[in-house]
């Protein structure tokens, strides 16, 4: 069925099945822009243009259609996998995409006289038997050098019917010398011997390890019991390998119920949502692998994993019956029970999923911010903006911080980051003059003063964020001078406190705790250190110059100008202490130096 106009729509509506299928939304060009899947057609397609939605990506698609299609299937997990593939063919512009649909190696035993064993990405009716997909090709020439230490198999092209081998057509290759291939090609293996190892060989690629084991470990006490020593040591080797491989595998549990199971666990943010697979067969995780859908419209979670679980199935050719699930997907499917884990072996398998999930997201957000460092910066704002809840992105930060030693010398110091990192060059630092002793509260409300009457009187720009390092005092004398200034509500402002790294707002009587690992407190930890690391160095200098200005200037005979000589040649008075006196006298002079040596008593 199809319409030509919106306006024409409420007559389609009207009469629209009843049935699960997919309906398909085109514009003006009769390109499909949206897919969607429907338990009822009928009752979906009408919630689009009876409601109003409040997602602008929504409301937009709604004004570019100009023609409805639909299918009618049988049942709704008919309608989801219709909807994997119409999606998959045409990629409409608002529906959720897969970002990698790539093709995943097999492992194929070839339908043929003394089957190979080999990798490829076709798989095609031919009655062979395909093993996978599996997620990563290193994964399956692992598997072949397995099965090449275990197994001696054929790896030539050769057509070894009955009838070429008695002809005498092949002849013997380095294969056979090197020990990987009993040579069938010439007669020296049996189809018989040669398919028993076949055999074994997929028994090992289903997963099910521990018979092959327990049969190789038999196999060898009966030829040792038998004094067949030379073939119970292949046996030996052979065991040997296979647990070898077998001890790198995810062993879950080795009961009946975990012979084979799906388990799917979900992470999302803003753009993206992310799913995690995992198989389970006879006890091990055999397969694993997670996907990333780039969202559209305002997709739910349930929606999306069902999505993926039918997607990452079909993908992996899964038929397991049960499925361990975060929450329930917006799917049902036949013959197939979902679980939702509270405790117990299958829980620590979705908790292993959710690991994965969590981990594959991190890692995709880092190739991202590789690639564009901005893009970490405006996330790690974004983050701040919403833990202290600021109307504003914080683009410009200023940190203030006080030091003084028992009253002496107090020094202010200002640092500003800018899109989260330090703009030294805006860094100020403030000798504090109106105050008299040790008063970190007056000389943070003169530092604060100073620095905003001067941004207004030029017309700089004011930050967006004051960081004040110090608990509810010093912020509250900070805040006072925003306020006295017209500037409080205009700026965020907040404290840090040392002892817990609690944060204070000027109102609120109780701080904020953000977690210790959160990348908002640590931005401002590190703010907090380094307007302390500029304050203290600064104090640091003006304290040790003093110093020694002092005690020079008691010397009587030492004017400026020797005293400017001496600091630009010694730097300090230990220098200047620890110099010959021939030295400084060459350098100021005979009658100045014995003025000095007199003074400082050497």
């Amino acid at each position: 069925m199809t319409s030509n106009r919106q306006s024409d729509f409420s007559g389609i509506l009207s009469t629209l099945p009843e049935e699960p299928g997919c309906y398909m939304y085109l514009n003006e060009s009769g390109v499909i822009i949206y897919v969607g899947k429907a338990k009822n057609l009928k009752r979906r397609v009408s919630s689009y243009f009876n409601k109003t939605s409040d997602n602008p990506k929504t409301q937009l698609m709604l004004r570019k259609i100009h023609d409805i299609r639909y299918l009618v299937v049988k049942s709704e997990e008919e309608a989801l996998l219709l909807e994997n593939s119409l999606i998959k063919e045409h990629q409409p512009k608002y529906n959720i995409l897969l970002k990698d649909d790539k093709t995943y190696p097999w492992l194929v035993v070839k339908n043929e006289p003394f089957p190979r064993v080999f990798l490829t990405r076709k798989k095609t009716s031919d009655k062979s038997h395909y093993y996978g997909p599996f997620p990563h090709v290193t994964h399956v020439k692992y598997l072949l050098a397995l099965i090449s230490n275990l197994y001696p198999i054929r790896i030539c092209k050769h057509n070894l019917t009955k009838e070429n081998i008695e002809k005498g057509k092949f002849n013997l290759c380095l294969q056979y010398h090197i020990k990987k291939c009993l040579a069938p090609c010439v007669g020296l293996q049996t189809e018989e011997d040669y398919n028993k190892n076949i055999e074994t060989i997929e028994e090992i690629l289903k997963g099910n390890l521990n018979e092959v084991s327990r049969h190789l470990y038999d196999q060898m006490i009966e030829l040792s019991q038998n004094l067949l020593f030379e073939e119970a040591e292949l046996m030996k080797e052979r065991y040997n390998t296979l647990k070898n491989y077998s001890s790198k595998s995810v062993v879950v549990s080795q009961e009946e119920e975990f012979h084979n199971i799906d388990v799917f666990s979900y992470d999302d943010n803003s753009q993206s949502a992310y799913i995690n697979y995992l198989h389970i067969a006879y006890g091990s995780i055999v397969q694993g692998y997670t996907i990333e859908y780039k969202k559209c419209l305002d997709e739910s979670k349930e929606s999306i994993l069902g999505m993926g679980i039918v997607e990452l199935r079909r993908r992996f050719e899964s038929k397991a019956g049960q499925v361990i699930v975060p929450f329930s997907p917006d799917i049902d499917l036949n013959a197939v029970e979902f679980i939702i884990p509270r405790r117990g072996d299958k829980k620590k398998l979705l908790d292993l999923s959710k690991k994965n999930v969590q981990q594959f997201k991190i890692d995709r957000l880092k190739q991202a911010e590789k690639l564009n460092p901005d893009q970490r910066y405006a996330r790690i704002l974004k983050t701040l903006q919403t833990d202290l809840h600021l109307k504003t992105l914080p683009v410009h930060i200023e940190c203030f911080d006080n030091s003084n030693i028992q009253g002496t010398n107090p020094v202010s110091a200002c640092i500003v980051f800018k899109m989260a990192h330090p703009s030294k060059k805006d860094y100020r630092h403030y000798n504090i003059k109106t105050v008299v002793g040790p008063d970190d509260f007056s000389s943070m409300y003169e530092t604060i003063s100073r620095r905003y009457l001067r941004l207004v009187e030029d017309g700089d720009s004011l930050p967006q964020l004051i960081v004040i390092d110090g608990g509810k005092g010093q912020l509250h004398a900070a805040t006072d001078a925003l306020n006295d200034l017209g500037l409080y509500g205009q700026i965020a402002i907040i404290g840090i406190a040392k002892r817990l790294e609690e944060i204070y707002f000027p109102i609120d009587p109780l701080p904020l705790y953000l977690d210790k690992d959160s990348e908002s407190l640590k931005l401002i930890q590190q703010l907090r250190d380094e307007a302390h690391r500029f304050g203290i160095t600064f104090h640091r200098n003006k304290r040790s110059k003093q110093q020694i200005v002092s005690e020079l200037d008691a010397i009587k005979g030492i004017g400026p100008v020797v005293k400017e000589t001496l600091l630009k040649k010694y730097k300090s008075m230990k220098r200047i202490k620890e110099a010959s006196k021939e030295e400084i006298t060459d350098l100021i002079g005979k009658v100045r130096a014995e003025h000095l040596f007199k003074g400082l008593d050497i």
